[in-house]
């Protein structure tokens, strides 16, 4: 089955070398028919969940996603001043296994507050 899959390939690949204009024309017109294909499945097939975009939060009315965004806010201080005094402690040396591992933690957690997520 590979040397017949090899052969069919070689065989295409030949047309194309020798009749490059029509091998390109073909693929031109596979491309734009593709991609007309897509934008219709988008446009009157999707499901609106996939397609789903959040407004920016200083253009919400709702009081919810403002707190959220406070408390994000909030929460990315304390992580903040949690490194600072880290950082200090090891300036002076004294890091143990337990404060490098607390350290990726809050990064990894100030990374997720950032992103949003």
């Amino acid at each position: 089955m590979n040397t017949t899959l090899i052969q069919t390939g070689r065989k295409w690949l030949k047309r194309a070398v020798e009749n490059p204009k029509k091998f390109f024309t073909y693929s031109m017109v596979f491309l734009i028919v593709s991609y007309i294909g897509s934008m219709i499945q988008g446009i009157f097939f999707s499901s609106e969940t996939v397609f789903k975009i959040k407004p920016p939060v200083f253009y919400s009315h709702s009081t919810a996603v403002q707190n959220k965004e406070v408390n994000h806010k909030k929460e990315m201080k304390k992580i903040v001043t949690e490194l600072k005094a880290l950082k200090i402690k090891r300036d002076h040396k004294e890091l143990q296994k337990e404060d490098s591992l607390r350290i990726e933690y809050l990064f990894s957690q100030y990374q997720q507050l950032k992103n949003g997520r």
